[in-house]
C-alpha cells in the first residue's frame, strides 16, 4: 500500500476513514524517509494525520521507522537519560536544558540532548545555541557524541546527524507551517536503552507520549509539559507531566514551591521587533546571547528564574535517570552539582575535548 492510498485511508471525509496500523505507520514513514514520495504527497499526509490525530500505534510506527533509517548513539550504555525538547526550540523562554544536563551529567548521569539548529518554521533557540555561547558546540557525529559522553557524561547531537534525511524534509516542515507527526518523531528518535525525558505540548498528549516510548522498549521516561512544550518545568506555576517506571505509568507534577524554587517569571528572553519572513529567534544574535547568558549566569551560581528552572530540569533528568527516588531528591542532587562546581566541570571538559 503506497503513501497515496493510505492518504485517502486517514483524510477526514473519506468514507474508508481509519487509523493505520502500527505496520501501515510503519511503512508510511519508511517510504517519507526513502524520499519515495513527492514533497506535495508527504506534506499532504501529515496534514491529514494531524487533522486525524494520532495513535499510539501510529506514533510508535513512525518512530519505529526513523529509529530504523537512523545511526543511534550510545546504545546500551548504563545511566543514559536522552533530553528532547521540541527540535525547532523556543521562541520566548531561554532554553535552560543545556544548564540542566550539565547540573544532572556534574551529578553523576549520562546525558545526551537531542537538538538542531535554525529547523523550519520556528527557527528557534535549541541547545545548539547555548553551547556555543557558552564555547563548546553540538556536533553531527553520532559516534563524536558517544565518545563525548562517555568522557564527559554530556553531550548534544543534532537529530539530522542521526537522520540525514530529515534534512531533505525541512522545506515540507516549512510549507507545512503547523505541527505535524515529524515534530513529534524526530524527539524519538534514541537508543531504546535509554531513559528519555521529553517534551510534550499542552493537551491531553501526555499519556500517548508514554505509552509511546514504552512501546519502543524503554524501561524508564518522563513526558513533561514543560513551557513552550520543552522539557523545562515552569517556575511560575504546576507543570503536569506522567513517568514510565518500568511496566508502570505514574502522574507526575512538578510544582516549585515544594522545593523552594518558585518565581514570579519564567526565565524569557527579551523582546526585540518581530523577526524578517524566513528567519525567527535562533537567527537573532541578540537573543542568542541572551539565553546564552542565562545558562551562563546559572553555571556561575546566580539566583533567579534560570536556576531554579534547570534546577527543576535537572531533578527531572536525575529521576528518570533513576538516580534518585523523588524529585525533592533530585533537587538536592542538583544543588549539590551546582553548588560544589561539578556542573562547570562537566562544561570545561567538554571544552577541552573539543579542542
Amino acid at each position: 500500500m503506497s503513501l497515496r492510498d493510505l492518504l485517502r485511508t486517514i483524510t477526514p471525509g473519506s468514507k474508508v476513514l481509519r487509523n493505520l496500523t502500527r505496520q501501515e505507520a510503519y511503512k508510511a514513514f519508511d517510504a517519507i524517509l526513502s524520499r519515495t514520495e513527492n514533497d506535495a504527497t508527504v506534506a499532504a499526509f501529515l496534514v491529514a494525520m494531524r487533522s486525524k490525530g494520532t495513535t499510539v500505534d501510529e506514533i510508535g510506527g513512525f518512530a519505529a521507522a526513523a529509529r530504523a533509517h537512523a545511526t543511534l548513539p550510545c546504545e546500551g550504555m548504563p545511566g543514559l537519560v536522552c533530553v528532547c525538547p521540541p527540535i525547532s526550540g523556543t521562541e520566548i523562554a531561554s532554553p535552560m536544558e543545556v544548564a540542566s544536563g550539565l547540573i544532572a551529567a556534574g551529578a553523576g548521569v549520562r546525558v545526551l540532548i537531542n537538538s538542531d539548529r535554525n529547523v523550519p518554521p520556528t527557527r528557534g533557540l535549541t541547545s545548539a545555541n547555548v553551547l556555543e555561547f557558552l564555547g563548546a558546540s553540538m556536533t553531527w557525529d553520532p559516534g563524536e557524541a558517544e565518545s563525548w559522553v562517555n568522557q564527559t557524561r554530556f553531550a548534544a547531537l543534532a537529530v539530522s546527524g542521526m537522520l540525514p534525511s530529515l534534512m531533505s524534509l525541512r522545506p515540507v516542515r516549512d510549507g507545512v507551517v503547523m505541527r505535524t507527526a515529524l515534530s513529534t518523531v524526530e524527539k524519538l528518535i534514541c537508543p531504546a536503552s535509554a531513559a528519555v525525558v521529553v517534551g510534550a505540548q499542552s493537551g491531553p498528549v501526555l499519556g500517548v507520549a508514554v505509552e509511546v516510548m514504552q512501546s519502543l522498549g524503554h524501561k524508564r521516561a518522563c513526558a513533561i509539559q514543560g513551557v513552550e512544550g520543552g522539557t523545562t518545568p515552569s517556575v511560575r506555576k504546576r507543570t503536569r507531566g506522567i513517568e514510565l517506571s518500568g511496566e508502570h505509568l505514574v502522574s507526575l507534577v512538578v510544582e516549585p514551591e515544594d522545593f523552594g524554587l518558585s518565581s514570579g517569571a519564567e526565565p524569557e528572553l527579551p523582546l526585540f521587533s518581530p523577526a524578517p519572513d524566513g528567519q525567527g529567534a535562533g537567527d537573532n544574535p541578540a537573543l542568542v546571547k541572551a539565553a546564552g547568558e542565562m545558562n551562563a549566569l546559572v553555571l556561575a551560581g546566580e539566583p533567579g528564574p534560570a536556576r531554579n528552572a534547570a534546577l527543576l530540569g535537572a531533578a527531572l533528568i536525575l529521576k528518570a535517570g533513576g538516580r534518585c527516588m523523588t524529585l525533592a531528591e533530585g533537587v538536592d542532587s542538583a544543588i549539590s552539582s551546582l553548588d560544589s562546581g561539578a556542573a562547570s566541570k562537566v562544561l570545561n571538559d567538554l571544552r577541552e575535548l573539543q579542542g
